[in-house]
């Protein structure tokens, strides 16, 4: 049970120099203060009685209405604690105040809009799509946070894998924004950690397969003949500068303008990450570049002939655009595999892969190709090392032979 007492809080002066009245709850050794609207001069407390003392002329009534108070804490106390194992010391709060944690729906569409305010139009695509969803389970209702505990995530799991028919990478990535909100709210002191379900409930993440092409494999894909200036041959060039330009996001690459080459070295802040990357660029990559070369280029037109150069773009717009892009060079690019005689299906994120064991095999540093891939964390990187030792393993197999 929470420990109830009435506290004079002498550090906590009004204006006519008068000490307030609190209810100090306790539990789990978390403290919480509830004001009682009561100010007092100190010789009108009795701090071992914890009594007004009669010299105030409202003496019976203010105690009868402190008494009053300190039972319905002891009272809500021992109810919540009767039906939650995790009762806090501001859920009882809360209860006395009839006051509920706050809306969950109302905070996430905050989060929503601040992510398009700030350009971020990815993850604000990403997060609108998740919110959605949630509220398309909740038939439209307003969400509260102290309502999405652990019983609720088992069935909004079971609706999202059975009803939506999403796998379960999917379902992770809308759970992740539900989490990422609730660790938010906590940081903020917005709910209590013990009120925080993914402090219990773990997300389910299946392992994904990397693919990637080899050497010999994107040589097929350099050879192959193509029709001259075709989308289909604009989309191989660009799948190929990749491979060899440190797997640059596609976002990234057509994004790229004239300013950012200056010759040997591309210099780019990434869009996902932000990070500063400038890379030197290998002769193949250069000789790509040089196909779209023009004595009329101006330095903010884009490279690649994909984006309008000198449109104006909102960035809403400029996601769309880039989604479209992309769509396309994925639909065609699984045509240049078949071609090739490549039997893996391969999209512009597979010349990332392909880039980076790659660059492993060929002995470069880890830490270097994580600076030039533009990833926060070298963790990030490390699967690649994986990739390529797990290849070194199956090598020396040939020795059991």
């Amino acid at each position: 049970m929470a420990s109830v007492k009435i506290i004079f809080r002498n550090d906590k002066k009004n204006h006519e120099n008068k000490s307030p009245l609190y209810i100090r709850i306790i539990k789990n050794r978390k403290a919480q203060f509830l004001s009682l609207g009561i100010y007092l001069n100190e010789d009108e407390w009795d701090d071992k009685k914890l009594k007004v003392k009669s010299r105030h002329p409202n003496s019976a009534r203010l105690n009868s209405f402190i008494a009053q108070k300190v039972a319905e804490a002891e009272d809500m106390s021992l109810m919540l604690a009767g039906k939650d194992i995790n009762v806090t010391s501001a859920k009882i709060k809360n209860k006395i105040k009839g006051r509920a944690l706050g809306s969950f729906t109302a905070y996430g569409n905050a989060y929503r809009d601040s992510l398009l305010k700030s350009g971020h139009i990815g993850t604000y695509i990403k997060v609108k799509a998740s919110l959605s969803k949630l509220d398309q389970f909740a038939g439209g209702r307003e969400l509260q946070f102290e309502e999405i505990d652990t019983d609720f995530l088992k069935r909004y799991e079971k609706y999202l894998t059975d009803t939506l028919n999403n796998a379960v990478n999917t379902v992770h990535g809308s759970f992740r924004t539900i989490r990422k909100l609730f660790n938010d709210a906590t940081r903020e002191s917005l709910i209590e950690p013990e009120h925080n379900p993914f402090f219990r409930y773990k997300l389910k993440l299946e392992k994904t397969t990397k693919i990637y092409l080899t050497d010999t494999e994107i040589a097929k894909i350099e050879k192959l003949q193509l029709p001259p200036g075709s989308k289909m041959e604009h989309h191989r060039l660009l799948f190929v500068f990749a491979c060899y330009a440190a797997g640059i996001r596609v976002s990234d690459l057509l994004q790229l303008q004239w300013r950012d080459f200056n010759g040997t070295h591309l210099s780019i802040v990434t869009q996902k990450t932000t990070e500063h990357i400038t890379i030197p660029l290998p002769s193949k990559a250069i000789g790509i570049i040089e196909k779209y070369k023009s004595e009329a280029l101006v330095s903010n037109d884009y490279i690649f002939p994909f984006l309008k150069s000198g449109h104006q773009y909102t960035p809403l717009q400029l996601n769309r655009a880039i989604s479209s892009c992309t769509a396309y060079l994925n639909r065609d690019l699984k045509d240049i595999a078949g071609k090739a005689e490549i039997d893996k299906h391969i999209s512009m994120h597979t010349s990332r892969h392909s880039w980076a064991t790659r660059a492993l095999r060929k002995g470069m540093r880890i830490e270097y190709v994580s600076a030039l891939m533009g990833h926060s964390s070298i963790k990030t990187t490390q699967v690649y090392a994986k990739i390529v030792n797990a290849e070194l393993d199956k090598a020396m197999e040939v020795f059991n032979d």
